[in-house]
């Protein structure tokens, strides 16, 4: 088996928590205002949308009426990620079963699901002319499934009408369901992905619908359907989690053969979500970067506007998806006939 060799090989200082600074009131001038949620650091700027890639996205979007996270979760990497003609597409509708205190997407009683979504996604994917996609949801906890089908479907219809192009899905916990789970496991997604979002301790203040445990048995269950799976999770900071307890999260997160960390800042989306704690500062995130990578993480994206998927196809190409299908070929030739 091929290793994987991701990012600077000669990495070898430990991360020492005394080593990050607590940002209190002299963090660089900026501390979280109440007043003025959206009033940020110098260092967290955002590329305005537009051009003409971002321009093609949005229309093809508008046409196949089809939903984004980028814009329902008012992700700020909507400008450079649209303008690099790639997204993130949200499906089963924009109402969430579940009502997270970080999140844009509203919630309530969603609609029925939508069973010809997943080929105006794939066709919509054929005609962006994607090498990687991904593929999220809101939750749907009305359905014993979760919904868990339709992302089966997305991946084997993306698969019919672009041939080679890599799919990472971004699933819901399914309550923890290993039924549902599996549905999504015998598509054979390249990237398997969910995310923890915060430490334990702040799961019902932050998720309250959610659980830790849940969250970590999608991930190690992943594995053990297919070990060949990419698994991925992410993390935000800003909500009150301590240092001891961000580096805790990434030990269980690590023991569970996570393969790719993303780490980012929160930013309060309006009034009405859970405020900001602090800014982490550019250094902390790169220190937390080199802790993963110790950890044994292949790859870790740390920085305050990363999210989930930010440079998702870049993960996938470095991680070497064609190496990825070799592996799974090499590995469905020895399976005993």
């Amino acid at each position: 088996m091929t290793a994987f060799v991701i990012g600077d090989a000669a990495v070898t200082n430990t991360l020492d928590p005394k080593s990050i600074p607590i940002v209190h009131d002299s963090a660089a001038g900026w501390q979280p205002d109440p007043q003025h949620p959206r009033r940020r650091p110098p260092w967290i700027k955002v590329r305005a949308p537009g051009g003409e890639t971002y321009a093609r996205v949005h229309e093809l979007v508008r046409q196949k009426t089809l939903n984004t996270v980028c814009e329902e979760a008012l992700c700020p990497n909507l400008g450079e990620c649209w303008g690099r003609g790639t997204a993130t597409f949200l499906m089963m509708g924009d109402t969430c079963t579940r009502s997270c205190g970080f999140c844009d997407i509203k919630t309530g009683r969603p609609s029925p699901l939508d069973w010809a979504e997943p080929n105006r996604i794939a066709e919509t994917v054929r005609a962006m002319n994607l090498r990687h996609v991904v593929i999220t949801s809101v939750n749907r906890d009305e359905r014993a499934d979760g919904g868990a089908p339709i992302f089966a479907m997305v991946i084997r219809r993306i698969r019919q009408l672009q041939p080679g192009c890599s799919i990472e899905v971004l699933i819901p916990d399914f309550k923890g369901s290993r039924d549902a789970l599996k549905i999504v496991m015998d598509a054979q997604p390249e990237i398997l992905n969910h995310n923890v979002e915060t430490v334990p301790r702040l799961f019902k203040r932050v998720q309250p619908q959610d659980r830790y445990e849940w969250a970590m048995a999608v991930l190690e269950t992943a594995k053990q359907m297919d070990p060949l799976v990419l698994t991925k999770s992410g993390i935000m900071l800003g909500l009150g989690e301590t240092l001891d307890e961000v580096l805790a999260v990434m030990r269980d997160l690590a023991a569970r053969g996570v393969d790719i960390l993303t780490i980012g800042q929160y930013l309060q989306p309006s009034r009405r979500h859970l405020p900001v704690e602090r800014f982490w500062l550019p250094d902390e995130f790169e220190q937390l970067k080199r802790a993963g990578l110790e950890m044994g993480f292949k790859w870790v994206e740390s920085g305050p506007l990363v999210r989930s998927s930010y440079r998702a196809d870049e993960q996938v190409r470095e991680l070497s998806r064609l190496n990825y299908i070799h592996l799974r070929q090499e590995s469905a030739a020895n399976q005993p006939t």
